[in-house]
């Protein structure tokens, strides 16, 4: 069975990837760049909750106590010369046990997987032969508020997880570290960084996977944001070396103070990344 996305943001595979690169982000990025010559709410409040799902740099604020936050995600992937990837519902609900701890639960389906390499949802290599593969992944794990931030010192967390298959082509845990920080300014612009540890399974034996990424997040309204991010994975211990890196931008927008829809798109940027992404989701404090 081959799932079709419910929306396609992918040119037809008759055109020239190069071409889809070279006029897709000019175009992203002058939007992003008239949205944030826009008088931002300095003052006002913004509204936020903090959702991990909305960019590939987790956010680091964790869940207050008495709310608990799910979010999930409908990811499409157009890789090079191999089929797509769909990866969906890529469900979390966090829930807090402590003013600077939560804990994590979660679970996912994809088809095609690859490693997934955009989302923060992991799985499998996937396989180079043409066919497709498919599997299914529960996710446990914790997050725990590190420093909050006070004048160069940033407000950070570090997230600690693991990804456990089943089904698939293969059944061993993943565990996966993520250490983000970031700074909020007087205007109420964030930037944050993160770089994530993978200890990740291959035909030909285990192996690191390292993901640095930096995000700037620019408030347009008190519910609106937008966002410029740019993030690249890198494998060390494969026979063949991979570096994945993506630009992408992307929005949010909190439909009430508790409910939050949001898109982001990205392109690879090296013939190891696919050429386009696309992820929509949600995410609902309650």
């Amino acid at each position: 069975m081959v799932f079709q996305p419910f929306f396609e943001f992918a040119v037809p595979r008759s055109a020239p990837r190069l071409r889809v690169a070279s006029t897709g982000l000019p175009y992203a990025f002058a939007f992003l760049g008239l949205l944030s010559l826009t008088p931002g709410p300095a003052t006002a409040e913004i509204i936020e909750i903090g959702t991990d799902r909305d960019a590939f740099t987790p956010s680091t604020l964790t869940v207050p106590a008495g709310s608990v936050l799910t979010e999930g995600s409908y990811v499409y992937i157009d890789n090079r010369g191999l089929p797509p990837t769909n990866s969906y519902p890529e469900l979390l609900t966090r829930i807090p046990v402590a003013d600077w701890l939560e804990v994590r639960f979660g679970l996912n389906y994809c088809d095609n997987g690859g490693g997934y390499l955009v989302t923060n949802a992991e799985g499998g290599p996937g396989r180079n032969d043409g066919t497709i593969s498919y599997e299914s992944t529960v996710l446990y794990g914790v997050k725990a508020a590190v420093t909050q931030q006070d004048g160069l010192l940033p407000q950070s967390c570090f997230i600690m997880e693991g990804f456990t298959p089943l089904y698939g082509d293969y059944s061993s845990t993943i565990p996966i570290a993520t250490y983000a920080l970031g700074w909020k300014t007087e205007a109420n612009w964030r930037i944050d960084g993160a770089i994530r540890y993978v200890y990740a399974e291959a035909p030909s034996g285990w192996f690191d996977k390292w993901a640095p990424s930096i995000v700037l997040r620019i408030p347009a309204t008190e519910r609106w944001e937008v966002h410029v991010e740019y993030f690249s994975t890198f494998t060390v211990g494969l026979p063949d070396e991979e570096t994945v890196p993506f630009v992408s931008p992307g929005t949010h927008y909190m439909l009430t103070d508790n409910l939050e829809i949001g898109l982001r798109i990205g392109w690879g940027m090296t013939r190891d990344a696919a050429a386009f992404f696309s992820d929509a989701g949600f995410g609902w404090r309650w």
